[in-house]
């Protein structure tokens, strides 16, 4: 099958390193894991050459990313919690601190962020309400083994919630521009921008993560 008829989470979970690529021409490969390739390419309106040619570029060569789908579970949550859980619970509240204060300072400049904070705010509380489930409920299952019949329902929950947050993370987009700042912007809106932007890669790598590597065997055995 040719890479344009793919979807694109089975490229980001087979193809290590694909998922930069996305991130650089804004595909989602997380919450619309599940759309080809070819599909995603021309809601954007992109050409597929560029995509096709970097992401083929990575399947010859060897590279130095670490294979996830090769992962044993035990060390994919571990490396979920130490990257993406405990890297959440700090960026968030930092980048509330950041938007509260651009807000405050700029609130009367057109293309201020008004409602930015409140709104990070809103994404903290479930981020964490979403990530204390995964590691008091759902990650203790899946290290213990239990059947795809157990999991099954904490495992739907879990990608509901996780298309909540793409929805969240296209509002965030919505208040800013598409994180892009005006002219002359000062240093904490800089500092705010770039953290966001690192924020949304992060939280789409960890969606993924879940979705199409972690809970995929489950998954599919539930809807086969």
């Amino acid at each position: 099958m040719e890479l344009l008829d793919q979807s694109v989470g089975w490229i980001a979970r087979n193809i290590p390193g694909s998922t930069r690529v996305f991130h650089e021409h804004q595909l989602d490969f997380c919450c619309g894991g599940n759309q080809p390739l070819g599909q995603a390419l021309a809601d954007r309106g992109l050409a597929a050459g560029p995509v096709v040619d970097a992401l083929t570029a990575l399947q010859l060569s060897t590279g130095g990313d670490v294979d996830w789908a090769k992962a044993s579970k035990k060390d994919l949550i571990a490396h979920i919690l130490s990257r993406y859980h405990a890297r959440h619970r700090e960026q968030v509240q930092e980048l509330i601190r950041l938007a509260s204060r651009v807000e405050h300072v700029h609130g009367e400049r057109e293309g201020c962020p008004v409602g930015l904070a409140a709104h990070l705010n809103d994404m903290l509380q479930e981020l964490e309400s979403h990530m204390m489930k995964e590691e008091q409920i759902l990650f203790p299952m899946l290290e213990r083994g239990f059947s795809v019949k157990q999991v099954a329902a904490p495992i739907s929950v879990m990608r509901f919630e996780h298309d909540q947050h793409g929805e969240a993370l296209r509002k965030l987009h919505a208040l800013t521009n598409d994180i892009t700042l005006p002219k002359g912007a000062c240093n904490t809106w800089r500092a705010l921008y770039a953290g966001l932007a690192q924020f949304k890669e992060d939280l789409m790598q960890h969606i993924h993560l879940e979705n199409n590597i972690l809970f995929a065997d489950e998954w599919e055995a539930v809807c086969a």
